[in-house]
């Protein structure tokens, strides 16, 4: 079948709220150059990092949660400044369409990839582009990717939607489990463990052996211990000190001390989002006269969406959808995400 000239999608035009993305039905395919493959999208998650890189939260000009900001930032993308319009997208399932000899893929292949796409370069060990950021995305019907940077699925007993829902929220939750060195018989306690990210923590935490708890809403606990938690805390309770061996966490803002006092005299906290607001408080003391170790994690390695990907073939991890929208609806989609009364994760389908 011919690849058409052009696609339907959704631009992102500038920093700002819902109104600042425009859906088109005459955006040029891409087409692929050397080592690169043009992808048909078969589905998108939605995802913190998108609102925040439409609203520019990334900029340091900004100090508060994802509700507080000004709709008049500049470099506020992962990177810095975007280049506008820009097509968004961190979560990727689709088909290959068009790939060249050289890239390792055919036609008809199941594909997915990391929304972080490292990019070592000398002086900056831990560089990376993101996918729907510092390049287009799968808020449309066709994406372009690396051949370097995709993984074939085609084996996986996942749906495309499911499939789509993985790359950013358990990428990032196996990231943050990795740089923390999570292993069996530790005690992790989760942060917003009720979302996308802390539902695959809990998952993921689970499958190491590690004994896991999580912080949610109480109209959320049963679906945080269905993953695997044992336990859950409220939102605005005060948690046991010295308890935990790791803290998982996606959500900062003034409840930040507490984590650290929940944490055992030698133990790792990993973060990874701040949707609570990213400016803390915090005493040194809790930090270096008990050792606590801080992973900040953004930069993945080849290897933490390898081992995804092998679970996603296996069928050993299932991440929970709690609805789906016709792209065109991406900005509903963002609204319904944004009031954090659903579970888990939203897809798009284009």
């Amino acid at each position: 079948m011919a690849i058409p000239k052009t696609m339907s999608g959704v631009f992102l035009t500038r920093h700002g709220g819902p109104e600042a993305l425009e859906w088109r039905d005459d955006i040029p395919v891409p087409t692929p150059d050397k080592g690169q493959v043009l992808v048909r999208v078969a589905a998108a998650g939605v995802n913190n990092t998108d609102i925040n890189t439409r609203i520019g939260w990334y900029s340091s000009e900004v100090t508060g949660a994802t509700e507080d900001v000004e709709q008049d930032v500049e470099a506020g993308g992962w990177g810095g400044s975007l280049n506008f319009p820009r097509i968004q997208g961190g979560d990727l399932c689709g088909i290959v369409e068009i790939a060249g000899p050289e890239t390792g893929f055919e036609p008809g292949q199941r594909v997915t990839c990391p929304i972080n796409l490292p990019r070592s370069r000398p002086g900056n060990p831990t560089g990376f582009i993101a996918l729907g950021s510092e390049m287009d995305g799968a808020f449309a019907q066709y994406c372009l990717v690396e051949a370097n940077d995709l993984y074939d699925v085609s084996s996986s007993p996942l749906s495309d939607i499911e499939i789509a829902a993985i790359p950013c929220a358990f990428g990032t939750a196996e990231n943050l489990l990795t740089r923390a060195r999570v292993t069996a018989g530790h005690n992790v306690l989760i942060t917003g463990a009720s979302g996308g990210v802390g539902l695959a923590a809990v998952q993921l935490a689970t499958l190491r052996g590690a004994t896991v708890s999580g912080v949610t809403s109480s109209t959320k606990a049963n679906v945080v211990k269905q993953q695997g938690a044992i336990d859950t805390y409220d939102r605005d309770a005060s948690l046991p000190a010295d308890a935990f061996d790791v803290v998982i966490d996606v959500v900062g803002g003034p409840a930040w001390p507490g984590l650290i006092q929940a944490l055992r005299p030698g133990g790792h906290y990993a973060v990874s989002g701040a949707i609570a607001g990213p400016i803390i408080q915090a005493d040194l003391r809790d930090i270096y006269l008990r050792d606590i170790t801080i992973h900040g994690c953004t930069h993945q390695e080849f290897d933490v969406f390898g081992r995804l990907v092998e679970l996603m073939n296996s069928g050993r991890v299932k991440p929970l959808i709690s609805k789906t929208y016709p792209l065109r609806d991406i900005a509903l989609a963002q609204v319904d995400f944004q009031s954090k009364t659903l579970p888990g994760k939203l897809v798009l389908v284009p």
